[in-house]
């Protein structure tokens, strides 16, 4: 693997974000890493690329901070272009929940961690409970567990509003799920103080349960941040790989996400190379179509 991404986070108390930012922009410059990185008073949240051996270096060098040294790494190969550039800010929170005085903190109160080995045997088994899958929307049209519960959040601030599709599941045994864990920290915490008394989060997230058990339970491929946009971990031409993503356009099976090509629209979407050969001309409509064609004229 000539290329690496990193993908961590960690809810712990740092008392000088702006200082841990110079130094992680110092230490991903040294090793020559592409990626985002949002620290907070309430913790760290990274993607970053870089060659095997400097993302390897990186982890070395973060994890001698006794604030980081059990850090979950999720590790996956790159592509060398996965990030255009490096990017590292402060915010008030390492994942925007916007829950104000509801905020939790994961320190203190969060759902139960069921690890990747653990969810498999409940499949197994025939457990009875409930996925509720804590990604935005988008996300879960190309790939989610099978017979999950998708709650439409358009954004992770959502959250509250959703409370009432999943109040039958109160005293249920609840799974939150999301990518690589760090929104479930929130999510499954939020449920258990609004109530809900048997609640488990999906330890090192989807990633983590697909790297062990590639193509098993999930359907379709994994939503990531970066250039891949979407993730497989099984060969795609196997009996047991079930394609989920549709075009938005004619409906046919796809997995190609594009950005809509008037600049004024933007929309993130499925388009396949039927309806778009070239991802700089795809259009979510006829409308926006028109509307850069009329300027092209004018």
């Amino acid at each position: 693997m000539q290329y690496q991404i990193l993908l961590y986070y960690k809810y712990v108390p740092i008392d000088d974000p702006t200082a841990l930012m110079d130094s992680q922009r110092q230490l991903c410059s040294k090793l020559n890493l592409k990626g985002r990185i949002i620290i907070a008073t309430e913790g760290i949240n990274g993607t970053v690329e870089g060659t095997f051996e400097d993302t390897e270096l990186y982890v070395q060098e973060l994890t001698q901070d006794p604030r980081f040294t059990d850090i979950h790494w999720k590790k996956s190969e790159g592509t060398g272009n996965a990030f255009p550039r490096l990017s590292i800010k402060v915010r008030s929170e390492i994942v925007s929940s916007h829950l104000g005085e509801r905020d939790v903190d994961p320190t203190k109160t969060t759902g139960k961690y069921l690890s990747p080995e653990e969810l498999h045997q409940w499949f197994e088994s025939g457990k009875q409970f409930s996925i509720v899958d804590m990604r935005n929307d988008y996300e879960h049209r190309v790939g989610h567990f099978e017979n999950s519960m998708l709650p439409e959040l358009a954004n992770f601030r959502d959250l509250p509003e959703i409370l009432n599709s999943i109040e039958h599941l109160r005293d249920k045994p609840v799974l939150t799920v999301c990518t690589g864990g760090v929104r479930c920290e929130k999510a499954s915490g939020f449920l258990v103080t609004q109530g809900f008394t048997d609640v488990y989060q999906l330890q090192g997230g989807i990633v983590s349960y697909m790297e062990k058990f590639p193509n098993k339970n999930f359907l379709g491929k994994l939503y990531v941040f970066d250039g891949r946009i979407v993730m497989g971990f099984g060969d795609d031409a196997a009996d047991d790989y079930v394609m989920l993503g549709r075009c938005d356009l004619c409906d046919t099976p796809s997995e190609r996400y594009v950005n809509c090509a008037n600049p004024t629209c933007h929309k993130h979407f499925i388009c396949c190379t039927n309806c778009a050969p070239e991802i700089s001309a795809a259009f979510c409509s006829e409308e926006c179509s028109e509307k850069i064609r009329a300027t092209a004229l004018v």
